[in-house]
């Protein structure tokens, strides 16, 4: 169970448990003037910070209703005051108060996720960062189940950049970070680890990791864009997540060193090429 559930339940019980203990005590003691009822707030109180405005209402509801109940079984108090206007004042109050205060609280759980997702991802490609990533490694590690980590890095970024400029960069680092995301599974993890290298870890084989990366490569082409990746598989190629890591960016950067090799050599012929013609 998460921990903002299990707090939020752990909220509810508590304030069921003050609603009880204020109930009898207000049965047990309340005379005339002595305003035991009030306490009747810090439950409705709990109960707005568990359940939101929602829950307050139905808290603020609940403490009349018990303070009313009360009322009549507590025989040093006369019945008649349940059927008063006070007894709608304090419904309203109870309410309001639950309402106004579960309302700050959603409010507060809203900014806080919203904060929690802008620290988990990158500020550019809105996959998860290199924290998270690192987090992400070590718990698949430490659970100990197959999986496969790939890392992709761009081969022709700084030529955009000196050619366009950074924004045009910027543009293909998002459009990078869209097809890797689409490509990917829905139970892969997927983060920008760096400057221009991503990287993926996926549930599955060796040959779904090649595949994958066949796949990127060919729908990266068809943008203009050029990706080189490499890939380490636990535990076959090592059980930590510094080791795996390493593996599988020794792999990128003898495909890197290929891949550069290769478009040299098309160059080399073209220029030849357009030379003898």
């Amino acid at each position: 169970m998460p921990a903002a559930a299990f707090h939020r339940r752990l909220l509810f019980a508590i304030a069921l448990a003050l609603y009880a203990c204020v109930f009898a005590g207000f049965v047990l003691f309340e005379e005339p003037g002595l305003g035991v009822g009030h306490f009747f707030y810090i439950p409705v109180a709990l109960a707005a910070l568990a359940g939101g405005t929602i829950g307050g209402v139905a808290g603020g509801a609940l403490g009349a209703a018990l303070y009313a109940l009360a009322i009549v079984l507590t025989p040093r108090l006369p019945t008649g005051d349940v059927l008063t206007s006070a007894t709608v004042i304090r419904t309203i109050t109870y309410c309001s108060c639950g309402s106004l205060i579960g309302w700050f609280a959603s409010q507060y759980r809203e900014h806080v996720a919203t904060l929690r997702e802008l620290a988990e991802r990158d500020f550019l490609t809105g996959l998860l960062n290199a924290r998270v990533f690192d987090e992400t490694l070590a718990r698949r590690c430490a659970a100990a189940k197959p999986f496969v980590l790939v890392l992709a890095d761009m081969d022709n970024l700084k030529e955009l950049n000196d050619a366009h400029g950074h924004t045009e960069g910027n543009r293909a680092l998002r459009q990078v970070g869209e097809i890797v995301r689409t490509a990917a599974g829905d139970r892969d993890d997927v983060a920008r680890v760096g400057g221009d290298e991503f990287a993926i870890v996926m549930d599955g084989s060796l040959d779904e990791a090649q595949a994958l990366a066949t796949l990127l490569q060919k729908r990266l082409r068809r943008e203009g864009l050029e990706l080189s990746l490499g890939w380490a598989a636990y535990p076959g190629d090592a059980v930590g997540p510094l080791e795996l890591f390493r593996k599988a960016d020794d792999r990128l950067l003898g495909a890197k060193f290929l891949g550069r090799n290769r478009r040299a050599v098309l160059a080399l012929t073209a220029a030849a090429e357009q030379s003898v013609s």
